[in-house]
């Protein structure tokens, strides 16, 4: 196999600040959020161990409820152009 040309290769896509410290931000968004129920957890039960479990699984759902709502939003215009390229060629479409 041959070594791509400069004039094959795609550009080199950097991600903005904002995008890379987005996913830190729905974990701290988590950890808050599940800090909050320990809370609730240790005012009902004053049991610490159970209040532990509790963060623990507060966070893991919210977790997961934020990457659901995240894969199930309408994609913005602009990303839906940056996709555009990172698509392959179609078959047959060969220069």
């Amino acid at each position: 196999m041959t070594d791509p040309t400069p004039s094959d290769q795609q550009p080199e896509v950097t991600p903005s600040r904002r995008d890379r410290l987005r996913p830190l931000e729905l974990l701290g968004f988590s950890g808050v959020l599940a800090v909050f129920a320990g809370l609730v957890v240790l005012m009902v039960t004053r049991d610490a161990v159970r209040t532990v479990i509790g963060v623990g699984i507060a966070f893991i759902v919210i977790v997961l409820v934020l990457a659901l709502l995240g894969l199930g939003g309408k994609p913005s215009a602009e990303d839906v152009e940056a996709r555009k390229d990172l698509r392959p060629p179609a078959k047959g479409d060969f220069h």
